[in-house]
């Protein structure tokens, strides 16, 4: 219970105070290509419910059909202002509206899409126990997924057999130790990391 009011009154006080900036920026993304300004995406919650993910959309229209990865910020399916959205994290934002709403919480595990969760163990499901996270201790430790991908020459395969087994060891670890004081800890790391990338 203290977590949730904490997600709501995190997500609630973030809306409202970065609004004027959210406008803006649904702005540019809906004005420099088509598509409209946000993403939405099937993702896996809690005890495996799946819900739409909202973000900033950071890639061009039908870019799903040619695979769920990103490879980098030279991808050649995100636009000019989506490698400047996925490098800070601001396209994260909008998730905002996904922890207000219950589907998700501040910090957790990041949620998968359903093709990969179905590749989870029994043990792995575990991570489904709790609310996914806008970040997590994975997301700070695989801060440059992206980029890992970008230089294998397999990257379905990389993923799945090296970076997704690694997250989720660690969010199995969040799973068991969690709690409001390790949250604010993952919360000003994750800053600590976007902003000054240490």
């Amino acid at each position: 219970m203290t977590k949730r009011l904490f997600d709501i009154g995190f997500a609630l006080v973030l809306l409202i105070v970065l609004f004027p900036l959210l406008l803006v920026l649904a702005l540019l993304v809906a004005f420099t290509s088509p598509g409209g300004a946000f993403f939405r995406q099937t993702r896996t919650g809690k005890e495996g419910k799946e819900f739409r993910l909202l973000k900033f959309r950071t890639m061009r229209p039908g870019s799903e059909t040619k695979g769920q990865l990103t490879v980098g910020t030279r991808d050649p399916r995100v636009t000019s202002i989506g490698v400047l959205l996925r490098r800070s994290k601001l396209d994260e934002l909008p998730q905002l509206w996904n922890v207000l709403v219950g589907d998700m919480s501040v910090v957790g595990p990041r949620p998968e899409v359903p093709k990969y969760v179905a590749m989870y163990t029994l043990a792995q499901r575990e991570v489904l126990r709790v609310r996914p996270g806008i970040t997590g201790m994975a997301s700070i430790e695989h801060i440059d997924e992206s980029d890992i991908l970008a230089r294998s020459a397999d990257p379905e395969r990389t993923y799945v057999h090296e970076l997704m087994p690694a997250k989720l060891a660690l969010d199995l670890r969040y799973v068991r130790e969690h709690s409001l004081a390790l949250d604010l800890r993952i919360i000003a790391a994750t800053i600590m990391r976007v902003f000054f990338g240490r």
